[in-house]
């Protein structure tokens, strides 16, 4: 019943959907589509059959005006109902073949009801209206030619104009999400411009600003100096403060992501030591490790170096409260090992993976040309350690988003379409090669010239028959043969066959008479059929 239930509210959802999008073009199309029906099928309409006149013609109408709107909403039970009444005519088959193709969306729902639709033809099909004389391969033929032309061809158009539609709008679709795509990327490398350019102007310009700051502070002690010399050099001193100021302010505006106390110039390597302290203060068992001779750091690096620091005190806090700290600077031969690890938590907390503030500093660290290591350790406490290098190194690429390939959306399949036109083919092909092997079978049967020669006045009939062709009557009939005969002989029993041998030059049919009477052939006798007399 839920079943049942969630079908029926879709199928309710999906019809309001359709009559929300009305508009009068689509109403006026609709209506066209069925005026065009019912006045080719339905007398005197080029395809109507049968004369209907007064309530029959008012209930065809009916019908016709109840199954066309109907289609939209229930294409493959429309489909095969219309199949199943045997007055309706080709062109509302045509109609609802297009419909239900379009609307269809499942291969196999689409397969199953065009061959129930098959069925319902054949079942429907009225074998006894056949002609006598054509075989039941033709009629089985025209049977499938029928079916082709009005059902299973519309009904492919139907489904492969639905899948191009699709597709088209497959591709709209990714090219809207390319384009947010595109302007996102956009912003984050103008962002990222802005950083390094905030990165450049405090490494440089703030340092130069800095040097100056300090050095006119260190002449104004001079005292050699006069007043107006000491009044210049205040005056120089404050301008360099002051454009230090504004020069942090741009770098604030450029680099907003970056938090408030996030200054390289303050928070360096040798800043460790008192970010230590304030974590003994705040109760936190740490202690500190310095090891190597000191060696001049670039900007970036010591900054890194610190941050790393941080970052791990922070999660040690926060994952580990109560565990023992320890915090290694140690300076190797070529490179700075800035190390945090922390024993197990004393409370038994469950040590967890530390939060998205590790994904700043592994860029972080990246940008000044290190690398970080994070990870649990064997004793069950925690480990982060940065490895940076004493030279200034340029800022690295972006690292390039790793794209899955199978993220091209399945709507979009290279091969949309290529199953109806390939079906389409198929039912052409059975046609056409059905007609064409049926009209390479010979449709008269004639008599040889050897046989003709044998055959002579004065045979018994039975021997004279079984010379000539047996089986069905041919084509043509015996009446068709013998209007431009001679006068049969007085008490003869006459039949007419073509002879084998015809030519271009006789405009007409060659055709031989046997005449048989008393059980003797008494007259062979050729005479030429001429068409159009």
């Amino acid at each position: 019943m839920t079943a049942v239930r969630t079908r029926a509210e879709a199928l309710r959802a999906d019809t309001l959907a359709r009559l929300k999008a009305l508009t009068p073009v689509r109403v006026l199309g609709d209506a066209i589509v069925i005026l065009a029906a019912i006045l080719l099928d339905l007398w005197p309409g080029p395809w109507g059959e049968h004369k209907a006149t007064g309530w029959l013609l008012a209930g065809y109408i009916a019908c016709y005006l109840v199954l066309l709107p109907l289609r939209h909403v229930f294409p493959a039970a429309v489909m095969i109902g219309g199949a199943a009444i045997p007055f309706l005519g080709p062109a509302l088959m045509v109609v609802l073949s297009y419909t239900a193709g379009r609307r269809i969306e499942s291969w196999v729902k689409a397969v199953v009801s065009t061959a129930i639709t098959f069925v319902v033809v054949i079942l429907v099909w009225d074998w006894d209206a056949r002609p006598v004389d054509i075989e039941p391969v033709y009629g089985m033929l025209i049977l499938i030619t029928i079916f082709g032309v009005g059902v299973a061809l519309p009904f492919l158009v139907g489904r492969y104009l639905a899948q191009r539609e699709a597709l088209v709008q497959a591709m709209q679709d990714r090219e809207a999400r390319m384009a947010i795509e595109h302007r996102m990327l956009s912003r984050q490398v103008r962002l990222r411009e802005r950083s390094r350019i905030a990165q450049d102007m405090h490494d440089s310009l703030g340092h130069r600003l800095s040097l100056i700051s300090v050095h006119a502070g260190a002449l104004a002690l001079d005292p050699s100096l006069g007043d107006k010399q000491r009044e210049a050099i205040g005056v120089l001193r404050s301008a360099a403060l002051t454009g230090m100021e504004e020069l942090r302010a741009i770098i604030g505006v450029l680099r907003a992501e970056d938090g408030p106390d996030d200054d390289p110039a303050t928070r360096t390597v040798e800043s460790i030591d008192s970010l230590v302290g304030d974590a003994r203060k705040a109760g936190v068992l740490v202690s500190l490790v310095r090891g190597g001779q000191a060696h001049p750091l670039p900007s970036r690096v010591s900054h890194a170096a610190y941050r790393v620091a941080q970052e791990g005190l922070t999660n040690a806090a926060k994952h580990a409260p109560g565990a023992a700290v320890q915090v290694t600077v140690k300076y190797e031969p070529d490179a700075l090992v800035v190390e945090v690890r922390n024993n197990p938590s004393r409370n038994d907390s469950s040590v967890r993976e530390p939060g998205v503030g590790l994904i700043g500093l592994t860029e972080r660290v990246r940008v000044a040309g290190g690398i970080l290591h994070v990870g649990a350790l064997p004793s069950g406490g925690f480990r982060i350690a940065a490895v940076l290098p004493y030279e200034e190194t340029a800022l690295p690429d972006e690292p390039e988003d790793e794209h899955d390939e199978a993220e091209s959306p399945r709507s979009i399949r290279k091969w949309a379409g290529v199953g109806s036109i390939a079906g389409a083919s198929l039912v052409l092909a059975v046609i056409i090669g059905g007609f064409t092997y049926l009209g390479a079978q010979p449709v008269t049967k004639v008599v040889k010239q050897a046989d003709l020669d044998k055959i002579h006045e004065g045979q018994s009939e039975a021997e004279v028959m079984a010379l000539l062709p047996s089986g069905d009557e041919p084509l043509i009939g015996n009446g068709e043969r013998q209007s431009q005969a001679s006068p049969e002989p007085p008490g003869a029993r006459c039949v007419y066959h073509v002879t084998d041998e015809q030519s271009y030059l006789a405009k007409g049919t060659r055709v031989v008479r046997f005449c048989f009477r008393d059980g003797k052939l008494v007259e062979k006798k050729i005479h030429v059929q001429r068409t159009g007399s």
